[in-house]
């Protein structure tokens, strides 16, 4: 896993956990949670598909 892709998982829990844990938050801040737990989620996706390194063999058999 890239540092990218460990940065943006690190970023999805906090945010997750933030809203995870206070219970009474509602309206914007909430909102916000929510939204930056779902671009962090989507982002941390996105770097690990682009994280994968495609092995090539030149030499064809």
């Amino acid at each position: 896993m890239s540092r990218s892709a460990v940065f943006l998982l690190i970023m999805t829990l906090l945010s997750l956990s933030a809203l995870w844990l206070n219970p009474g938050l509602e309206g914007t801040p909430a909102l916000a949670l929510k939204c930056a737990s779902g671009f962090f989620g989507l982002a941390f996706l996105g770097a690990l598909m682009a994280g994968r390194r495609f092995k090539f063999d030149p030499v064809l058999r």
